[in-house]
């Protein structure tokens, strides 16, 4: 049995999500202790009992010491059957993040599965659904799988009530290079905002708009269903022949929405300064499926804490490590070994 200890590197979710995701795949049962152990608040959260409740019960495994607040479970997989399932995570918690836990033991099954998934769809600290569907799920699709997935209601924080679906035909993941973005193909700004004032939204696309060097019609503010809020969101896109990077602010209490399309601003810019292929949180999302598929790079920037501890699961349970290579131009060039 694997035993990790949650509190090691980046000390959050991301060990427990990619801990089941591997486990599937590869047959091995862990136990976790110190459960998000650099979080203020440790131990297991709504989100991640819905990602362990959904592992079980599309790997037909066992889990023990799953209760909110939980710091230590383990988890002994089954068999993955392929089919049709419906998780709820009952608050606004990420179901991107229920989903990076499952996609890749469903990819590996090998019969088409269809997932709904109900929760946040746009929530702080998460991959928001724009970002799976147009920056992640299409360099899966370049390794071979295909997989869709359809926003069918919007879910922002605290309230939650998104809902998406995602359909998965599997195939055999093949490595693939991903050093060269390709030409520039086009670029936007959308502020999203649901029972919040217009001028929240429209101060934020203005402020993006001087930071910005986008053409007038790159910019746009978008009024959601007033029942859906309160929520708001700033999503930044830079679409490339090979690549797309989103880069996203999350609206919250306490902070300006010039303080939000400032700081999203920058990161995109920072982006788009870089010659890297993949930004850090797509390269924190690659570094799963290219370990399962034996080979392959990519450039990103410079590699987080985050993606260091995911390189070190994934390293407890393939034998794969990775090799994270500063280049010359500054970015960095990871390939498992």
């Amino acid at each position: 049995m694997i035993i990790i200890d949650g509190a090691e590197g980046e000390g959050g979710g991301q060990v427990v999500r990619n801990a089941l995701a591997l486990s599937l795949v590869t047959g091995e049962p862990f136990r976790i202790t110190n459960i998000r152990g650099k979080r203020a608040k440790p131990g297991l959260m709504r989100q991640h009992m819905t990602a362990i409740e959904a592992a079980c019960s599309i790997g037909n495994a066992e889990c023990s010491g799953l209760a909110v607040g939980s710091l230590e479970i383990e988890f002994r997989p089954g068999r993955v059957e392929p089919g049709d399932y419906h998780f709820s995570v009952g608050t606004a918690g990420s179901t991107g993040l229920v989903l990076q836990t499952i996609l890749m033991p469903l990819i590996a099954a090998g019969k088409p599965s269809r997932i709904f998934l109900e929760g946040g769809t746009h929530n702080m600290m998460a991959p928001p659904f724009d970002f799976i569907e147009r920056s992640f799920l299409p360099i899966i699709g370049r390794m071979g799988p295909r997989v869709e997935a359809r926003l069918i209601r919007h879910g922002f924080y605290p309230r939650g009530g998104g809902k998406i679906e995602v359909v998965i035909s599997p195939s055999r993941l093949a490595p693939i290079e991903c050093t060269d973005r390709g030409q520039a193909i086009s670029c936007s700004a959308t502020a999203l905002f649901a029972g919040l004032p217009f001028g929240i939204a429209d101060r934020e696309i203005s402020t993006a708009r001087k930071l910005l060097d986008w053409p007038d019609n790159a910019f746009a503010v978008r009024q959601l269903p007033e029942d859906l809020g309160p929520g708001n969101v700033l999503l930044l896109e830079s679409a490339f022949e090979h690549v797309t990077e989103i880069v996203t602010g999350f609206g919250k209490l306490g902070v300006s929405a010039e303080s939000l399309a400032k700081t999203a601003s920058q990161r995109m810019s920072g982006y788009l300064g870089s010659t890297a292929f993949a930004g850090p949180y797509l390269a924190d999302q690659l570094l799963l499926p290219f370990a399962l598929a034996g080979g392959g790079s990519f450039t990103t920037v410079k590699p987080s804490q985050h993606a260091r501890t995911a390189a070190d699961v994934i390293a407890m349970f393939t034998g794969k490590r990775f090799e994270f290579e500063q280049l010359a131009d500054g970015s960095h060039l990871v390939a498992p070994v």
